[in-house]
């Protein structure tokens, strides 16, 4: 990994350039991170949109955000698994499985403030 021996800006720098590694990993290995992304751009602008002031947008765009989050780290669980052993273990399998309920649970929270916020203003 660059810039491990690294200080000050030159090590920022350093770690930016390897999350936005991260970030094409995961765009082109996990489909499920994809959609989120599809997910964050259309309602990124909506939750901006329909918030009414700073903390109801934030809410809206940062429960997405949430998940996006939430899946970087699942995913990141899912490839120290698969490189330990692609054998079957049931360990592996739970670790998988939970952080997989680490991305359900996210996406209900973002579901359930979108909800929260929203559905009172058209009942």
């Amino acid at each position: 990994m660059a810039g491990q021996n690294l200080k000050g800006p030159a090590r920022i720098v350093a770690a930016f350039v390897n999350s936005c590694k991260g970030y094409r990993a995961t765009w082109i290995h996990e489909e499920a991170f994809r959609q989120e992304i599809y997910l964050l751009a259309g309602g990124g602008p909506l939750g901006l949109w329909l918030g009414n002031g700073g903390i109801e947008k934030v809410l809206l765009v940062g429960s997405i955000l949430v998940v996006l989050i939430v899946e970087l780290l699942n995913t990141g669980i899912e490839i120290v698994v698969d490189r330990i052993s692609f054998e079957r273990h049931e360990l592996s399998g739970r670790a998988k499985d939970v952080g997989s309920a680490a991305v359900l649970t996210a996406l209900v929270l973002a579901a359930a403030t979108w909800g929260f916020i929203l559905l009172p203003r058209w009942l």
